[in-house]
């Protein structure tokens, strides 16, 4: 498809855009990756502040773009990148609650499949089921990667929720879906990348759970373990 520039994304030339693209939710952590970690970098995208950037991490071409809050704002950034700009791999990197007492703050999280009621994949897709799973070469190099590196990760379902603040009691999310942490946008990204056979992973970095929580700066700027693990996967 050459309909380019989109409503939400200014760029016009997709060759500005690399195959592989990094999408942390917060527009300051896109801000900040390419700042810290990228050389000879160009902004792509400033439309409604959903900040996306082209740089070089050891000499490799990457792209880091927010995605926004939610599988409804994912869900439009990564459609564009998949089916606009060909982008191949998109790797959600953002943050998680966990109920699950074995993980803590600052563990990092990735994701095997995801769980969730919304109603995205179906309206979208007409997918009807309620657990997708990321793309199964990209989690094994992911993998790779985090041996290399000395990086420890946890392959756990997640639970991706409509809802940030929720009245009811989830912990059937726990017991009978086997979920071990939450989260807003991975299900909507693994939907679309089935429906455009593109590729897919989600990387997490637990923010908060079992009693302790980091601030909004901690998560804008602390996770350089999972941010270092996704950049590996530069081409």
């Amino acid at each position: 498809m050459s309909n380019i520039p989109t409503p939400h994304n200014e760029c016009i030339d997709k060759n500005l855009i690399a195959s592989v693209v990094l999408m942390p939710g917060d527009p300051l952590r896109a801000k900040y990756i390419a700042d810290n970690f990228l050389t000879n970098v160009i902004q792509f995208n400033g439309v409604r502040n959903v900040l996306g950037y082209t740089g070089y991490y050891n000499g490799k071409k990457i792209s880091v773009m927010a995605s926004g809050m939610g599988m409804p704002s994912i869900g439009i950034y990564s459609y564009e990148l998949y089916n606009f700009y060909d982008v191949d791999t998109i790797v959600r990197i953002g943050s998680a609650g966990t109920f699950d007492e074995n993980l803590n703050v600052n563990d990092i999280v990735l994701v095997s499949e995801a769980y969730s009621d919304t109603n995205y994949a179906k309206i979208a897709y007409g997918y009807k089921n309620h657990i997708l799973k990321p793309t199964s070469s990209l989690n094994k190099k992911i993998e790779k990667i985090a041996n290399d590196l000395n990086i420890k990760v946890t392959k756990a379902r997640i639970y991706s929720s409509d809802v940030f603040y929720s009245k009811m009691e989830r912990s059937f999310l726990k017991t009978k879906f086997k979920c071990k942490a939450v989260e807003m946008e991975s299900f909507a990204l693994f939907a679309n990348a089935k429906y455009a056979n593109k590729n897919a992973a989600c990387i997490l970095t637990i923010s908060d759970g079992n009693g302790k929580e980091l601030s909004a700066t901690e998560r804008e700027r602390s996770f350089k373990n999972m941010m270092v693990l996704a950049l590996n996967l530069a081409k």
